[in-house]
């Protein structure tokens, strides 16, 4: 019993580390080892039980594709190998609870690539719940801010409603697809998924061919936005959103199906695909009055996860 006459059940009342360093090494190398075997096997039940959220959705369609176009599975595999790992382990009351393993990968050795950070952030729904990885984002070392950490080296975490921030969490898919279509309201650096991305779209031209986008916010259950705090009072914040191209084509013309696409398809193109993509965002927002006010994306991953032809 608490001093409230509150029941403890599970820590759920009390603010504890969201998992222990053990526990959250195991949870990287069980993802790691179910992931290889899922690239490798071109198979989505191999890891479907490691990952949710947007890095789940692209995982899980893009293994679906190639498994339809590859049933013998994936002959050039390379095993994904995850090393020089840092845990950053918020402090935090109930559920769901979540860590960033913030990890070095074999996937820049090639001469000539960009050293980077791959940043993985696991969700637990429950206390019977697995750890699944639900955000990816590859970022250069130089541009991850430093955490705010107490003095056992906990993160702090960033509530979705922060009032404290240029742009809450809770608002960032908003915002993100809000300036996408409109142009408005205008809180995010220019860079290549804002400014232009945005640009690129409005000047797609093709002779015998329209272009329609629409774009959708994730904000919920395990796509919902995650935040840490920054030791200078902003945040780094995961979030996601859904975004829809529709190509469509004169008279006498059809739009292009690769085989990617194809294998995620339903309907017949006679006139119009429709692409369905989920991203997973990684973005610094600085805290409200701060500088420029502008939030920085430091990283976008999409992937298609559906498509559908009229």
């Amino acid at each position: 019993m608490t001093a409230s006459g509150c029941v403890t059940v599970h820590g759920e009342l009390e603010v504890v580390p969201a998992a222990t360093r053990a526990e959250a090494a195991r949870a990287l190398a069980d993802f790691a080892a179910a992931y290889n075997a899922a690239d490798k096997a071109y198979d989505p039940a191999l890891d479907a039980d490691r990952v949710t959220g947007a890095l789940g959705a692209i995982n899980q369609a893009g293994l679906r594709a190639r498994q339809k176009n590859n049933p013998n599975g994936n002959a050039n595999h390379q095993p994904l190998e995850l090393t020089d790992t840092h845990y950053v382990i918020p402090k935090k009351a109930g559920w769901p609870r979540w860590f960033v393993a913030d990890t070095d990968s074999n996937r820049d050795q090639d001469s000539g690539k960009q050293d980077t950070r791959w940043l993985f952030a696991f969700v637990k729904p429950g206390p019977d719940a697995g750890w699944k990885a639900a955000y990816l984002s590859v970022v250069a070392p130089a541009q991850l801010p430093d955490f705010a950490k107490d003095g056992e080296g906990r993160a702090a975490p960033v509530a979705a409603d922060s009032a404290g921030l240029a742009v809450a969490p809770q608002d960032l898919g908003t915002r993100y697809t809000q300036y996408l279509q409109k142009g408005t309201p205008d809180v995010f650096a220019p860079g290549t998924s804002t400014s232009l991305w945005r640009n690129t779209r409005l000047n797609t031209r093709r002779a015998g061919f329209s272009y329609q986008y629409i774009d959708q916010p994730l904000n919920s259950g395990a796509f919902g936005p995650l935040g840490l705090e920054t030791a200078d009072g902003g945040a780094l914040v995961f979030f996601s959103s859904k975004h829809f191209e529709q190509q469509t084509a004169a008279e006498g013309l059809r739009p292009t199906v690769s085989q990617d696409v194809a294998a995620l398809m339903t309907g017949e193109v006679r006139s119009t695909l429709t692409k369905e993509r989920v991203s997973g965002q990684l973005v610094y927002v600085p805290k409200k009055g701060a500088g420029t006010g502008k939030v920085i994306m430091l990283n976008r991953v999409p992937g298609l996860i559906a498509a559908k032809g009229s």
